[in-house]
């Protein structure tokens, strides 16, 4: 049986017991500590904290999310960490009101009642669960690929409103192992098993700065969530939604953005093409722009330092995103991202 060692996390008082089989991360979200996290898989550096006191050992990760230097210095990733001894550990990043206060995480059934395709490569696949599942706009859970104990990592697109009907917006890479199942592997009334909710990228009730969203791709998804809340809360915040992709092709769900945006506080939705607007027809009446998402975020947006801006999208966009808001001066308490890893990190 793997020994027992005693956490402490600084500045923050709070302790927790861990096994040397648990990674840190999550060992304190079975006890109900939600500490700040983005991939869980050691791509990005939202869990990077600074050991005080301890010996601890990661698993493999990206040098991106934590190079060898800070390593060294003793720096390390939550999501990958384990204990060989006591340890204090100073968090970097933290929200107070969601360390204890988070989501309990849960493992429910849901059974399929709809896969879509969207565009040539997203499809939209909408989940019943048994029970209520319980989850904040911008978050995400694991579904376990069937037969094994492998899992991947989706965003909801839904909310609270349909709180047992829930729907995801998932890219299909070639070979990738979910996306065999999309690709006729799984049916209708076929079960999954999900997990979370996870993210600390969530929407903050109760904040008044406006709100922008960047996203491309699959992540449309977290946004939507995020849109719909908004509106079904009655918020007056204005809200901008940059949607980066290729082509018109790629572009999807335009009538029902629409919709949302008739019932938001001063909403613009800027589809932001990449290789061609020429064919866009003007997406139904909603702006279109030729450019990269963040080329056209920065032409656009000269006080997103008075703004709280949602992320997320493949980590190219992301990274370019953050360096944008960075050379921008926005806080980083009013920037809220996650990243989609690819299939050559987590094997999707």
């Amino acid at each position: 049986m793997a020994d027992t060692h005693r956490i402490r996390f600084e500045p923050v008082d709070i302790e927790m017991d861990v096994t040397e089989d648990d990674k840190i991360l999550d060992a304190a979200f079975r006890q109900g500590i939600h500490l700040m996290h983005g991939c869980k898989e050691g791509q990005c550096s939202a869990c990077k904290s600074y050991v005080l006191e301890g010996d601890l050992q990661m698993e493999r990760y990206s040098t991106f999310a934590c190079n060898d230097a800070e390593v060294a210095e003793g720096y390390v990733l939550l999501c990958r960490a384990h204990a060989f001894s006591d340890c204090t550990i100073e968090l970097l990043n933290y929200d107070e009101e969601e360390l204890l206060g988070g989501i309990p995480i849960q493992t429910v059934t849901a059974r399929v009642e709809a896969i879509e395709p969207v565009t040539r490569d997203i499809v939209s696949l909408r989940l019943k669960t048994e029970v209520a599942f319980e989850f904040r706009p911008g978050q995400y859970v694991d579904i376990t690929i069937p037969g094994t104990d492998d899992h991947r990592s989706f965003s909801m697109a839904t909310t609270q409103s349909t709180p047992d009907r829930i729907e995801f917006l998932i890219k299909k890479y070639p070979g990738g192992r979910f996306s065999a199942l999309l690709d006729g592997e799984l049916a209708v009334g076929d079960e999954l098993s999900l997990t979370g909710p996870y993210g600390s990228s969530t929407l903050k009730d109760g904040h008044v700065l406006p709100v922008v969203c960047v996203a491309g791709g699959a992540g449309m998804a977290p946004i939507l969530s995020i849109l719909r809340h908004l509106k079904e809360t009655g918020s007056t915040r204005p809200v901008r939604f940059y949607y980066g992709a290729r082509t018109a092709a790629d572009l999807f769900y335009l009538e029902a953005i629409k919709e949302l945006g008739a019932d938001l506080a001063g909403f613009e939705f800027i589809a932001c093409l990449s290789e061609s607007a020429q064919d866009s027809d003007g997406s139904g009446g909603l702006q279109v722009e030729e450019g990269n998402v963040t080329e056209i975020v920065e032409r656009r947006e000269a006080e997103l330092h008075r703004s709280e801006v949602y992320l997320c999208g493949p980590p190219p966009m992301v990274d370019a995103a953050l360096e944008l808001l960075e050379a921008s001066n926005v806080p980083k308490d009013q920037v809220f991202y996650d990243k989609f890893t690819s299939p050559a990190t987590d094997g999707v």
